[in-house]
């Protein structure tokens, strides 16, 4: 059972008060259910003591009411505990949730502890053993963003593509679904969603094999699957699920489904309880290139697009689609926080995105209707949001029509990729980890006609991609403060390189934002001020959250390099992160807290591993670097200089050995860590990528530069 004080939670929540039948006796509450202490604990309006999902409450605002650590005392905010973590457990980007004193947290390959919010001492840990079963998986993927806790049960989905809950008390696995089919190149990277004894999970993979979006929603409490929502429409032969998907396929050209389509909702989804409505953030299409995908045009629902539907039977409601026929890989799997505003003098139910496009979008979330839309960072492939129509107003040319090559701003990074932003009901502000970032997109040379995808797993876009634009604004990046009211600025904190950390605001007038220097800040939300602020050592790129404990608030963020983000170290503003050497950790703050972190060692250098037997072959490397391209930079980094999400192979005297490189690659030695088996890969393709790997060492110890051009193609 969860803490007294959520009972007035739980009457919010609707739990019945009932009166005696007769004689006119006194009230007695009825005896309040786990279910409904859940159910009013994700709430947003909510106590905040707990911090039970992904977003805290079903209105995914990443706001905390607790008011204890405010911008008057924040200045004594101290660490109450770290926890480091093994260097193996892979990616630490991941956010904790916090339930009854206990945090949760998973990591790397799906591994999950609990910890006492306390004391930091580890009370169970859960291994689904993720990395020996999921395959090809494995090369697009790097495991979790974060879980759910609903009725006793905390809930994670993984790599493989399982929907798994846990007993939150013991560890204990209570049962498990896969959501996937085998071998289909679906994967989860997502927070599972509760709403109302109901548990949604969606997945990724679009980019990486061919696959049809879809969500699916679960019984929270047994695992049965209540239904299904397919995001694209599929083959018309086979004909279609419901009257939605038939409304949907019109919107498409050609023949679709040989590629999937794509659309998948890998990130995002808000429930609005007044309308029993669960509101899906959709993907962008597959292959990137619509000409490929889609020859002739067309708007092709539901891709880029925010879905609603019935929370009870999945049933299409409305649809407001961000990029009609996108090709940009402009994804709306970004978070979408309910708020109740006064806009033009009347009360509006909103929701709000800011996806990668470049927009902060307000939509009506009663009907998907556009009220507003302004651009909230450097946008060139659209002059502005026609609000009549809600369509965008693009330039044509930025479509790359010839074939390119053309500069595109925002590019596939987006805007505001998935890191949380935060919507404060205090200030009314929402704010926005903003990046800005250019791509040079080109299909010149390709044959799109008879274009297919190489295999699962494979980074295959349809379009080539460059990363070297000659402009200072490339790769900076900034903490926005915006009033959604006015689509104007408030206030704005530049943060270092081309990336930052997901956003949390509480009532006590404060914003937490970490860097990819490790710096922890404290901002005051109404007007920016930094008022404190903490070394973590490494990048903190996973959103802060805060809870209550024995009348004592909390602050907690986790610590380290992970997700896509570490593929792109040309993004990091000069920084280095090492797989094997860099903090990996649990933060706990709180108001006095006297702890400190181990010291600090010195920043990590690349060196290139020894190899006096090296001969130069320009040809097989260039070959070695296509296969590379496709198959090893989700992990390993753009042209083989990796930043954290993976060891940087460069460095590794692994790959002399060539039996050695050949049971790790091609036959899966360390699959249980992450790393894929590739035996689909021929041998030549295989020794293609060791000499590329050699050459790119060799040109790290001579300072030659680094091949590749810094792009990737498909």
């Amino acid at each position: 059972m969860m803490k007294s004080s959520k009972w007035g939670g739980v009457m919010a929540a609707g739990a019945l008060v009932l009166l005696a039948a007769c004689g006119g006796g006194k009230s007695e509450p009825e005896a309040v259910t786990a279910s409904q202490e859940s159910q009013a604990a994700l709430l947003d309006s909510a106590d905040g003591a707990d911090w039970p999902g992904y977003n805290r409450s079903y209105g995914e605002q990443h706001f905390s009411p607790l008011t204890q650590i405010n911008d008057s005392n924040v200045k004594d905010l101290g660490l109450a505990w770290s926890l480091d973590f093994d260097p193996t457990t892979g990616n630490p980007a991941s956010q904790p949730i916090a339930v009854n004193g206990v945090i949760y947290v998973a990591t790397g390959m799906n591994l999950v502890k609990a910890i006492d919010a306390v004391t930091g001492k580890i009370k169970w840990e859960y291994d689904p053993h993720t990395g020996e079963k999921a395959g090809n998986k494995l090369r697009s993927n790097w495991g979790t963003r974060g879980l759910s806790y609903w009725d006793g049960k905390i809930y994670i989905g993984t790599v493989d593509g399982r929907l798994i809950a846990i007993e939150a008390a013991t560890g204990k696995e209570l049962w498990s679904q896969l959501t996937v089919d085998p071998g289909d190149g679906r994967y989860i990277t997502g927070a599972p969603r509760i709403f109302d004894g109901k548990i949604i999970i969606g997945h990724g993979g679009a980019d990486s094999s061919n696959n049809r979006g879809y969500v699916t929603t679960y019984n929270a409490e047994t695992g049965k699957q209540l239904w299904r929502f397919f995001i694209v429409p599929g083959n018309p032969d086979d004909g279609f699920e419901d009257e939605t998907q038939e409304m949907a396929a019109k919107t498409w050209k050609g023949e679709w489904w040989k590629q999937g389509g794509g659309g998948a909702a890998w990130n995002a989804f808000t429930y609005d309880p007044e309308t029993d409505t669960i509101l899906i953030g959709t993907g962008n299409g597959a292959p990137w290139n619509q000409k490929i995908r889609s020859p002739g045009g067309g708007d092709n629902l539901f891709l880029c697009s925010m879905v609603a539907l019935d929370a009870k039977t999945g049933k299409y409601k409305w649809h407001y689609q961000f990029n009609p026929g996108e090709t940009w890989d402009f994804n709306a799997a970004m978070d979408m926080p309910l708020a109740d505003l006064t806009i033009d003098g009347k009360p509006r139910k909103v929701v709000m995105m800011a996806p990668k496009n470049g927009f902060l979008y307000v939509i009506d979330r009663t009907n998907g209707k556009l009220i507003s839309a302004d651009k909230i960072a450097r946008v060139t492939w659209a002059s502005h949001i026609d609000l009549k129509t809600g369509r965008p107003v693009e330039v044509p040319e930025q479509r790359y029509p010839d074939g390119g090559p053309v500069t595109v701003w925002p590019a596939y990074r987006g805007a505001h990729s998935w890191m949380p932003t935060s919507f404060s009901p205090k200030t009314n502000l929402i704010y926005i980890p903003k990046l800005e970032v250019a791509g040079i997109y080109s299909d010149k040379g390709m044959d799109l006609k008879n274009w297919k995808r190489v295999g699962v797993g494979a980074a295959d876009l349809g379009v080539n991609l460059g990363f070297d634009v000659p402009d200072p604004l490339h790769n900076t990046s900034s903490l926005l403060a915006w009033d959604p009211v006015t689509q104007k600025k408030v206030w704005e904190v530049k943060t270092i390189g081309g990336w930052n950390g997901g956003v949390l605001s509480t009532g006590g007038n404060l914003v937490f934002q970490g860097q990819l220097n490790g710096k922890l800040s404290a901002y005051s939300a109404d007007k920016g001020q930094e008022l404190w602020s903490f070394d973590a050592q490494n990048a903190v790129l996973a959103a802060p959250i805060s809870f209550m404990v024995n009348g004592e608030q909390y602050v907690a963020a986790m610590v380290g390099m992970g997700t896509s983000v570490a593929s792109h170290q040309g993004s990091l503003g000069g920084l280095t992160f090492d797989y094997r050497t860099q903090k990996r950790r649990l933060m706990v703050f709180k108001i006095g807290g006297k702890a400190t972190l181990p010291a600090k060692g010195p920043a990590w250098v690349a060196k290139a591993f020894d190899d006096p037997e090296f001969k130069a072959d320009d040809k097989l490397a260039f070959e070695g670097m296509v296969v590379a391209g496709r198959y090893c930079v989700a992990c390993h980094g753009i042209d083989l200089v990796a930043a954290g999400g993976a060891p940087d192979l460069r460095t590794s005297p692994t790959v002399l050995d060539e039996a050695t490189f050949l049971g790790i690659v091609r036959d899966g030695m360390l699959a249980a860590q992450g790393m894929p088996k590739n035996n689909d890969l021929t041998d030549a393709q295989l020794k293609a990528v060791r000499q590329y790997i050699r050459t790119e060492a060799n040109n790290l110890r001579t300072g030659k530069k680094k091949q590749g051009g810094s792009s990737v193609g498909g």
